[in-house]
């Protein structure tokens, strides 16, 4: 069985005059990416490889999560081909994972992200906020054999507002 955790990067700052990969996380970004990371603690599975896109703004959610987690930042792998906004490019790249991992956890982009979750899980979505986790899960043990499987979480930062706002 494989799990692949989906994480989209947290919002960027778009006043800042900059070519995109390049673009930093906003204010809100940033607490949202320490709103859901803190949320996820519990559900995290123990085990896993942790890759992230290099743009600029992945690489600081992921560090986000990292910090925030206790996950060493050295572990994380960064990868040019997860810059993408394909579907078709992020599918080459998660089935490209060594099978040593039963999780992977990737920090990337719209629309390769909801493309891939659409494509990949018996669920349909129709949208993924930034700085959402998704979990699905695949009953193959090899990554290059994953085909449909089932959603098994999906945290949004407004869900977690609104179930804080339930415990008040």
């Amino acid at each position: 069985m494989k799990n692949l955790i989906l994480i989209r990067h947290a919002k960027s700052d778009w006043s800042k005059v900059t070519i995109d990969i390049d673009r930093p996380l906003s204010d809100k970004g940033i607490r949202d990416a320490f709103k859901v990371s803190e949320f996820i603690d519990n559900i995290l599975p123990k085990k896993f490889i942790v890759w992230s896109s290099i743009a600029k703004r992945a690489k600081d959610t992921a560090i986000i999560y990292a910090e925030n987690l206790s996950i060493p930042l050295e572990t994380i792998i960064f990868k040019k081909e997860l810059y993408t906004f394909d579907v078709n490019a992020l599918e080459k790249c998660v089935k490209k994972c060594d099978n040593k991992y039963s999780n992977l956890v990737l920090f990337g982009h719209n629309n390769a992200i909801i493309d891939f979750v659409n494509k990949f899980s018996k669920t349909q979505l129709q949208s993924i906020p930034t700085s959402s986790y998704i979990s699905i899960q695949f009953e193959e043990d090899d990554w290059d054999l994953i085909s449909k499987g089932i959603l098994d979480t999906a945290i949004f930062p407004k869900q977690i507002d609104n179930e804080r706002i339930k415990i008040k």
